[in-house]
């Protein structure tokens, strides 16, 4: 295996050689599992961050967003029966689906099963072949951490088959949008493509999706080098029963295009404001902040890339700031109303009275209303910020992540 591109995706040599490590007691299982290891090889599938853009995907706008180095890593096989045999760690019993029934089951709804059979449905769709194989599976990408496990797992899906029955020919872009379909239709639940495009494509991307496309662009920036840490922070807080509070946030926009004569956000954003006073009334005013937030919040993703293009760091952490006050005052998605514990807004002030006057960043990370903050921390004041922000939310709160330069990979 190519250590020096295993460095690359991990940063450094010594993290490298912990995953090889981590591969090999992979394979070791798939022996354990399936008899031998024999002809088996290895694909990886990053997690991802969303930098900036929180709330724009599902009306069109743009978003900044990276894979990290956490990701899922499966050691696979390809078999000639149609059947998929996949160990995920954590589960004693196998995920076991004949892929040659490509229907959707309505009785699989949310399980993995139904990602499995989509996956290779979707693929079919497309033009690329699909089959059984032998799997057994890991990862670093924790659910509930906020950097999308589900997206991950996805796109591993794609790419398994990709690299047993296609010869690694699936773009992409074309990877996440396989990823997304599979989830919508046999998963059965909506979702943006803002997760799975950061995982296929990998890096550091820009995504604009005006039109309902996603057009991407590369962005090239070594945080790291520039000596920060990118960190996320597992406030906690409860996400279940929150599923009204998140489709509000899309149906509140709406609700305001629609007020407007358009039927997303993206296609008005030089009216909300200066229409205010006749949306006044016909919709609530909470949908006329939120369309705000959208408004500007979707300018600020530019102005933010643009920033680093031309290597002004101060600008950009000034976007981060901007971009989580927004979240907090316009987009209001930092607690449930009702709740004693706001657990995001701790966070976020504990890093604020940090990271102040530091050089630092912070802001809401992801759907909000609980779960995870990010900031960009000096390198230097690490070890402090970890202690800190530990000392009160738990150990092993704080994610030190790196920008892994490649989304889904092959590795041999």
């Amino acid at each position: 295996m190519d250590m020096n591109r295993l460095a690359r995706l991990y940063d450094g040599m010594e993290n490298a050689e912990k995953q090889l490590k981590r591969f090999e007691a992979l394979k070791k299982e798939f022996e354990n599992k399936f008899g031998s290891a024999d002809n088996t090889e290895i694909i990886s599938a990053p997690g991802r961050t969303e930098i900036a853009g929180n709330h724009t995907d599902h009306n069109f706008g743009c978003v900044l967003a990276a894979s990290v180095d956490l990701d899922t890593v499966a050691v696979v096989r390809k078999t000639d029966d149609n059947t998929v045999t996949l160990y995920s760690a954590g589960y004693e019993k196998p995920f076991v689906v004949d892929v040659s029934d490509l229907s959707v089951h309505m009785d699989e709804k949310e399980t993995t099963y139904a990602l499995i059979r989509g996956v290779a449905a979707c693929l079919k769709e497309e033009g690329y072949q699909a089959g059984g194989f032998e799997a057994c599976v890991t990862s670093t990408v924790l659910s509930g951490s906020g950097l999308s496990s589900s997206a991950a797992f996805e796109v591993l899906l794609v790419s398994i088959n990709d690299a047993l029955y296609n010869g690694w020919t699936v773009p992409a872009e074309l990877n996440a949008k396989i990823s997304q379909r599979a989830e919508n239709r046999y998963f059965l639940k909506p979702c943006g493509l803002m997760d799975q495009m950061a995982s296929a494509v990998g890096g550091l991307v820009a995504i604009d999706f005006e039109g309902g496309d996603a057009k991407v662009e590369a962005v090239s920036y070594d945080f790291s080098k520039k000596g920060y840490a990118l960190c996320v922070v597992s406030a906690g807080g409860d996400h279940g029963n929150l599923t009204n509070e998140y489709a509000a946030v899309p149906a509140e926009m709406k609700a305001v295009a629609n007020a407007l004569g358009a039927s997303v956000l993206r296609e008005v954003t030089d009216r909300v404001e200066k229409e205010i006073p006749n949306l006044k009334g016909k919709v609530s005013d909470r949908s006329i902040l939120r369309a705000l937030h959208f408004v500007d919040e979707n300018a600020r993703v530019g102005e933010m890339v643009n920033a680093l293009k031309k290597d002004n760091l101060p600008a950009f952490l000034s976007g981060i700031i901007e971009s989580g006050e927004s979240s907090w005052k316009l987009l209001q998605n930092l607690c449930v109303p009702g709740r004693d514990n706001q657990e995001m807004m701790l966070a976020l002030e504990l890093s604020r009275r940090m990271l102040k006057n530091k050089g630092g960043a912070w802001r809401i990370h992801g759907g909000g209303f609980a779960g995870t903050i990010l900031a960009f921390v000096p390198k230097d004041m690490l070890s402090q910020y970890k202690e800190t922000m530990e000392a009160v939310f738990g150990e092993n709160s704080v994610k030190s992540l790196y920008v892994r330069p490649e989304g889904a990979v092959w590795l041999k």
